[in-house]
C-alpha cells in the first residue's frame, strides 16, 4: 500500500500549497516522487519522531495540513504524548501514517510491530483511525481523511486489489454477500486476504457474509448491514491483526450491544503477541495467532 499512498500524496502535494509532508528518515526509493512535488514542504525530521509530531502540529496550527510518515510503531507508541497533547487536544489536521501495521515488519521483531496501535490511538480525543483492507482503498482513505480535516491515523500494510464484485469502499463495506449466511465475518485491514483465501478453500462464499471495517471508532449507522447479517446468521467472526483489547472486536461487540443485537455465537481471531517467544515472518506470526488462511478455514469447516 506504500506505493498507492505515495501516488495519492504526490497528487495532493502538487495541487495543494498548504499541505506538508514529514518523514522520520523513512521512504528512500519510495517517496522521491513526493519530494519532487513538494519542495520545502517535504521535511525529513530524522530519527526524532516526537519532535516530528510537534513540528507537524505547529505547521497545522498555522492553517495548513500535515502528513507524518514512518514505521507504524515509531509514529504511534514513541510519540503518544505528543499526539495526544500537540495534535488531538487542539483538534489539528495532522495525519499520522504508519507503514507496516500489525506484524508487517516480520522478523524485525516487537520493536517494529504495531499490534496495539489502534487501541492506543482510537481512544484519544478527536482521533479517527483508518485501516484500508485493499490497495485500492488507500486513495479513498486519504480523501476521507482530508475531507474531515481532523487528527487521523492511517495504518498501511500489504493488500491485494479489491474484488470486483464487492460493494464500493465505505467505512464498513460488504465484500462477500450470501442470501442465507450461516456466519458473519467482519475484518480489519489486509488480513481480509487470508479470509478470502479461506473462503475459497472451503467454498463457503455462498453461506458467509464478509465485511471490511476501514474506520474506527465505529458509529451505529455504519454497522446496520452487519446487524442484519448477524441477526440472520447467529454467528459472528471478527478477524484482526491487532490485540483483542481496544481493537475491532471490542468496538464492534459494544456497538452491537448498544443496538440490542446480543444473541449470537462469537469467534474473535486476533493477534496473540509472541506465544512461543520467537520472531518470524508476518505469515509466521499470523499462523501462531490463528489468523492464517488454514486456521480460518478450519474454523469455518467446524461450523458446517
Amino acid at each position: 500500500m506504500r506505493n498507492e499512498f505515495r501516488d495519492a500524496l504526490a497528487d495532493i502535494m502538487q495541487a495543494s500549497p498548504t499541505t506538508y509532508f514529514l518523514t522520520g528518515d523513512l521512504g528512500y526509493n519510495a517517496l522521491e516522487k513526493v519530494q519532487q512535488c513538494s519542495g520545502e514542504r517535504f521535511i525529513n525530521a530524522g530519527v526524532a519522531e516526537q519532535s516530528m509530531i510537534g513540528i507537524a502540529a505547529g505547521i497545522a496550527s498555522l492553517g495548513n495540513e500535515a502528513f507524518v510518515y514512518t514505521i507504524a510503531p515509531f509514529t504511534t507508541f514513541r510519540c503518544l504524548e505528543q499526539i495526544r497533547l500537540d495534535v488531538c487536544i487542539h483538534d489539528l489536521p495532522v495525519y499520522i501514517v504508519g507503514n507496516g501495521g500489525g506484524y508487517g515488519y516480520g522478523i524485525m521483531g516487537a520493536t517494529h510491530h504495531a499490534i496495539e496501535d489502534i487501541g492506543c490511538l482510537s481512544t484519544l480525543n478527536n482521533m479517527v483511525c483508518w485501516v484500508p483492507a485493499f490497495a485500492d482503498d488507500v486513495q479513498h482513505c486519504v480523501e476521507r481523511i482530508r475531507s474531515e480535516r481532523r487528527p487521523a491515523y492511517l495504518r498501511l500494510g500489504m493488500g491485494r486489489s479489491r474484488p470486483s464484485d464487492s460493494e464500493p469502499f465505505e467505512a464498513v463495506s460488504r465484500i462477500v454477500q450470501s442470501p442465507n449466511p450461516h456466519v458473519t465475518i467482519v475484518t480489519l485491514g489486509p488480513v481480509i486476504s487470508n479470509v478470502l483465501d479461506a473462503l475459497d478453500m472451503t467454498e463457503q462464499k455462498g453461506v458467509a457474509d464478509l465485511f471490511s471495517v476501514a474506520r474506527l471508532p465505529l458509529d451505529e449507522d455504519a454497522i446496520k448491514d452487519v446487524v442484519r447479517s448477524v441477526t440472520v446468521s447467529g454467528r459472528l467472526m471478527v478477524v484482526e491483526e491487532h490485540v483483542s483489547r481496544g481493537g475491532l472486536s471490542e468496538y464492534l461487540l459494544s456497538k452491537l450491544a448498544d443496538v440490542g443485537c446480543r444473541d449470537f455465537e462469537t469467534h474473535r481471531l486476533n493477534a496473540k503477541g509472541y506465544p512461543n517467544g520467537r520472531y518470524g515472518s508476518q505469515r509466521y506470526h499470523q499462523m501462531l495467532s490463528g489468523l492464517d488462511a488454514a486456521s480460518i478455514h478450519a474454523l469455518l469447516e467446524s461450523m458446517r
